[in-house]
């Protein structure tokens, strides 16, 4: 096996952590400032009592932070990890989230931390020194995702602009769900991780948004499917001769339709001769907060033009 892109083991850590989610949330109030505490979040940490609308979080996941901004809770964040480089206006420092350090974030005098893995012991770190942390990890299904928006809306005084964001995604995702027709043979897709030929088997998060619309993992073929993540071979994609293939690598390792067809034996490949190579936003096809609404619009897109090409 090659060595993995350190960008695909960034990927990794987070993903084999997706099985701990399901947490619920216990919640009463309303979204006034100060109205509803305590509340008690159910987290992969165990239950976070919150005893009041927190002003200062600092957000070590950039999923998290995407959540927290798309609540209304972004002027409650004084600071987000490295990575969370989305919205903008997120007060990005150098804070990591995969080797955080308690005392810097501890400098920042949060009284409320998201994180969305325990590097570090980072989580019982916090918790020696009283400061409340939420561990919410990766989404293994859109439900989690759903369930971890309504988690902060709780935890920082926004239940109902949380429920108002979940109530659109959901009919967004069932709209363009409904959009790609049922076809009797479905069309086959490779979704790349990195250059190396890393994917995803549909029971992980991605594969799950590809199956809303009826796609056909090829990875899902190969011995090692029973893997969340998996490296397939050049000569394995070429045999399976995917109709679609999505690019997750646009960003860390420049790949794009370009490169894909100046690989050895690709340019006869279905997918490069009927122009459905995808470039997909490396962040977008990785987080599973409210942009997940534009990945699967990004799926949609792709698969209507090549079912009603010239349309």
């Amino acid at each position: 096996m090659r060595r993995m892109a350190p960008f695909l083991a960034l990927i990794l850590v987070v993903g084999a952590c997706g099985d701990d989610v399901g947490s619920t949330t216990t919640v009463t109030g309303d979204s006034t400032p100060g109205s509803g505490y305590p509340v008690e979040i159910s987290a992969a940490n165990g239950e976070v009592t919150i005893e009041q609308r927190p002003g200062r979080v600092v957000s070590l996941a950039p999923t998290a932070t995407e959540m927290l901004f798309a609540i209304g809770a972004g002027d409650q964040v004084v600071a987000v990890d490295e990575f969370s480089n989305y919205p903008p206006e997120a007060p990005t420092t150098d804070l990591s989230g995969f080797e955080p350090n308690v005392e810097a974030v501890a400098a920042f005098d949060p009284d409320l931390v998201v994180v969305s893995d325990d590097l570090n012991d980072i989580v019982s770190a916090l918790t020696v020194v009283e400061i409340p942390v939420i561990h919410l990890p990766a989404a293994a299904t859109v439900d989690d995702s759903y369930a971890q928006i309504e988690q902060l809306g709780a935890a920082t005084g926004h239940v109902g602009e949380a429920a108002q964001l979940v109530a659109s995604m959901q009919t967004q995702i069932e709209e363009l769900s409904a959009s790609v027709p049922d076809t009797e043979e479905p069309l086959t897709y490779y979704h790349e991780l990195d250059g190396t030929f890393f994917t995803v088997t549909s029971a992980t998060f991605v594969g799950e948004i590809y199956g809303l619309v009826g796609l056909e993992n090829i990875a899902d073929r190969a011995e090692a499917a029973k893997d969340l993540y998996l490296q397939l071979s050049a000569e394995y994609i070429i045999d399976a001769d995917p109709d679609l293939i999505f690019l997750a690598d646009t960003k860390c390792c420049s790949e794009s339709a370009e490169t894909v067809a100046a690989r050895p034996g690709w340019d006869q490949l279905t997918a490069v001769t009927s122009g459905a190579v995808v470039p997909l936003d490396d962040d977008i096809a990785s987080r599973w907060g409210p942009r997940v609404v534009d990945f699967l619009g990004a799926i949609v897109e792709a698969a209507l033009e090549l079912e009603t090409p010239g349309q």
